[in-house]
């Protein structure tokens, strides 16, 4: 019998230990960095998309934007390989993700910014002739969207000598 306790304590403290790990791992798969943008945060986009972890990168952006003054989201695609969206949720799934996130944060009164959506990234979004991608605003790099939002706030990047 005490064997049998043993057993069930140690398997209890493992599947314990599973949930903080993957606790630590949804928290690392959507960070939030600010940017040097006032009121800009950027979310970087690595590894495969799936539906969990795109409700959970929404919810994550959802509850800083209501805490902190938050008025543009830029994010970053260019981590994001075409295989594995393919293979976890499909291009149609995702283009209607990516309209929701929209939409919520437009609603919010926040600016959405994509950056780094490779050329094959980019058809297979809109031929997934799921909705119309009119509204988003999307830029080749991080950069050129760093261009954009400066011009924006009415900034420049000034070098020193």
């Amino acid at each position: 019998m005490n064997e049998e306790t043993n057993t069930v304590q140690e398997i209890t403290q493992l599947r314990e230990q599973i949930i903080t790990y993957e606790k630590i791992i949804e928290d690392l798969s959507a960070p939030i960095i600010p940017s040097i943008v006032p009121e800009t945060i950027l979310v970087p986009l690595t590894g495969a998309l799936s539906v969990g972890r795109f409700m959970h990168i929404q919810n994550k952006i959802v509850k800083r934007i209501s805490a902190n003054n938050i008025l543009t989201v830029v994010f970053d695609f260019t981590d994001i390989s075409t295989l594995a969206v393919e293979e976890n949720m499909g291009y149609e799934l995702l283009s209607e993700k990516i309209n929701e996130l929209v939409s919520v944060l437009q609603l919010m009164g926040t600016e959405t910014i994509f950056v780094g959506f490779s050329p094959e990234f980019a058809q297979n979004l809109i031929l997934s002739n799921v909705s119309s991608f009119t509204q988003i605003r999307a830029f080749t790099n991080f950069r050129e969207g760093l261009r954009y939002l400066l011009d924006q706030k009415g900034m420049e990047i000034v070098y020193k000598k």
